[in-house]
């Protein structure tokens, strides 16, 4: 069954790393949405559907990413229990943070947020993937793409990811310097974070 780890894994250390790694997530995403100095791609998009439609950023992150699911899943992909647990626990660590955490007024401080909050989003996008317990609803969707288009990830992520963009900018999501940071940063970070979270690979 694709929901459950394999005999013989290291089911709890796996599962614990997923659940840190998907609540430091959600911390992460927060973090940069109140450095106000713009947010993460698919946050964009949930922004502008916040801001336009209504609901919360949060609850906006889990409907997309069951939406998500289920195209993906009608492209073949096979879901984990990570990948059920990352649409509903980010968007809820999303919304508490938010909940807890005031709008920052000075601007050292919002850079901070920034940066702290992209270097928070390495280490967890390493933990979450590390664990091997499924992908996350968008980057399902990327690798479903692309494997039935044959078309390389890169290419598909690029598309998608403006795509979103895009899409979100026009309903009033927030495009800024972190946007274009988060770009240029998170892909180093994920080769750092990712082999050296990897639980699969350790024995």
């Amino acid at each position: 069954m694709p929901f459950l780890p394999a005999p013989g894994d290291r089911v709890l250390a796996r599962f614990a790393q997923l659940f840190a790694g998907l609540a430091l997530f959600g911390v992460s995403i927060a973090l940069i949405v109140r450095a106000e100095l713009g947010v993460m791609p698919w946050t964009v998009l949930e922004q502008g559907l916040t801001r336009s439609v209504g609901l919360s950023l949060g609850l906006w992150s889990v409907l997309i990413g069951a939406v998500l699911l289920a195209l993906s899943m009608r492209l073949g992909l096979r879901p984990g229990m990570g990948t059920l647990a990352n649409i509903v626990l980010v968007g809820v660590v999303i919304d508490a943070t938010l909940a807890l955490l005031p709008p920052l007024e000075n601007l050292p401080l919002r850079i901070g947020a920034l940066i702290l909050g992209i270097a928070l989003n390495g280490v967890a996008t390493g933990a979450y993937i590390g664990a091997g317990l499924g992908p996350g609803p968008r980057d399902g969707l990327v690798t479903s793409i692309a494997t039935r288009t044959g078309r390389s990830l890169r290419l598909i992520r690029t598309l998608v990811e403006v795509g979103v963009i895009v899409v979100g900018v026009i309903l009033g999501g927030q495009l800024g310097v972190g946007t274009v940071v988060f770009a240029l940063v998170i892909g180093p970070l994920m080769h750092f974070f990712v082999p050296l979270l990897d639980l699969r690979t350790k024995k």
